[in-house]
């Protein structure tokens, strides 16, 4: 593993990955080429986490299907979309898609670095996320399982009454068992309770 992040370029043009590369590896980051869409498919299952530039215009698949392709295999890596043509509807499905940016060759390297930056911090708010969702869920997991109905209740922002309604247990109970639960969470206040839920997706943030 190395410090520097990583920036993974896939480009059917081979000036764009070179003058990109050493523009990139000067620039303090680590990086890869791939000459496809399709080559980079093949090796992303092993490929070290980081920022993917991707080509629009290439051979076999383009690279609005390609980034289609690694949402489809759950790969979390944010992408910035290249392209030679300015073409606004190609630029809107790409963020639709989930891309950081959308930028035009040939681009500044500020406006590139800059892109880089946005994307590095949105990778950064996934990983935090999964580890909060990690963590929340096996919180929530050593609750039983009346006490995991009445916290979802709490979270679909439920009075105590409806709660026991739904679940056919008396108010009181339903007092006994949020208090077992915020004391198993490790809190103090009802809105702690609620972060953890809604971290590991139970009931509804609002």
């Amino acid at each position: 593993m190395t410090d520097r992040r990583m920036i993974h370029i896939v480009d059917d043009e081979e000036s764009i990955r070179r003058s990109a590369s050493f523009m990139l590896k000067t620039s303090g980051f680590s990086v890869t080429t791939h000459v496809s869409g399709v080559a980079f498919l093949r090796e992303v299952k092993h490929a070290e986490p980081g920022c993917i530039l991707l080509d629009v215009r290439m051979p076999e698949m383009d690279g609005l299907e390609v980034q289609q392709a690694l949402l489809e295999r759950g790969v979390a890596m944010p992408v910035i979309i290249l392209t030679g043509h300015g073409d606004v509807s190609i630029a809107v499905r790409a963020m639709k898609a989930g891309a950081v940016e959308f930028l035009e060759k040939p681009f500044e390297k500020a406006v590139l670095l800059d892109a880089i930056e946005a994307a590095f911090e949105r990778l950064e708010d996934s990983d935090k996320r999964a580890a909060r969702a990690a963590d929340a869920a096996v919180m929530i997991a050593a609750l039983t399982g009346r006490e995991q109905d009445v916290l979802k209740g709490l979270a679909e922002g439920l009075p105590n009454k409806t709660i026991a309604y739904d679940l056919g247990i008396s108010p009181r109970t339903v007092e006994v068992h949020r208090a077992n639960l915020m004391t198993k969470l490790g809190v103090r206040s009802l809105s702690d309770a609620l972060r953890i839920a809604f971290a590991a997706n139970l009931g509804e943030s609002p």
